[in-house]
C-alpha cells in the first residue's frame, strides 16, 4: 500500500523540523540533513540527493553528515555495486543516540571527582562541583531506568 505524499508539505515539514532542532542546539545544516533523512521512506540518501533536496552545495552536506556521524545520529553505508556513499539513520535511532549521550554523561561524572579533590570538598567551588557530581549521578541512574523501560515498551507494542 502506497501513501500519497504532498511533496510541498513534506518540504515545509523538513524545514519546520530543522528549525525546531536548531532551536534546541543542533547545527542548522545538520538539522536540515537529519530532517530530510527522517522524512524519506528509505531512511537513507546520498550526499547528492541530500544536496538536491535541500538546494545546497555538496560541501554543506559533507560538513553536516560529518557532524551527525560524530554525534551518532547517522551512519555512512555503501550499497553493493555503487560508488557513492549513502547516509542513513541508525535503527532504533533514539535509543542509540541517548545511549551515546549516557556515555558522555558518565565521563563527565567521573571527571567531577578529580575536581572535588583539587578544589577541596568544603570550598564553595568544591561544593558546586559536588552538586554537579550528584546531579549527574542522579541523571545517570534515571536514564538507565528510562532505557530499560523504553526497551520493555518498544518490545511490547503492537507491530
Amino acid at each position: 500500500m502506497t501513501t500519497e505524499r504532498d511533496d510541498e508539505a513534506v518540504r515545509r515539514y523538513v524545514e519546520s523540523l530543522a528549525l525546531v532542532l536548531t532551536q534546541v542546539g543542533m547545527q542548522r545544516m545538520a538539522a536540515r540533513v537529519f530532517a530530510a533523512l527522517m522524512t524519506t521512506d528509505e531512511a537513507q540518501l546520498t550526499a547528492g540527493e541530500l544536496a538536491e533536496q535541500l538546494a545546497v552545495s555538496p560541501a554543506a552536506i559533507s560538513g553536516a553528515v560529518r557532524y551527525l556521524e560524530q554525534v551518532g545520529m547517522v551512519t555512512k553505508v555503501r550499497e553493493p555495486g555503487e560508488r557513492r556513499d549513502h547516509y542513513r539513520l541508525y535503527d532504533d535511532l533514539w535509543y542509540a543516540t541517548f545511549l551515546k549521550r549516557d556515555r558522555m554523561l558518565t565521563l563527565w561524572h567521573e571527571a567531577t571527582e578529580e575536581g572535588i579533590e583539587a578544589l577541596g570538598a568544603d570550598s564553595p567551588a568544591g561544593k558546586r562541583v559536588a552538586d554537579m557530581r550528584d546531579f549527574l549521578a542522579f541523571v545517570l541512574k534515571e536514564v538507565d531506568d528510562l532505557f530499560k523501560r523504553w526497551l520493555e515498551y518498544r518490545d511490547s507494542r503492537p507491530s
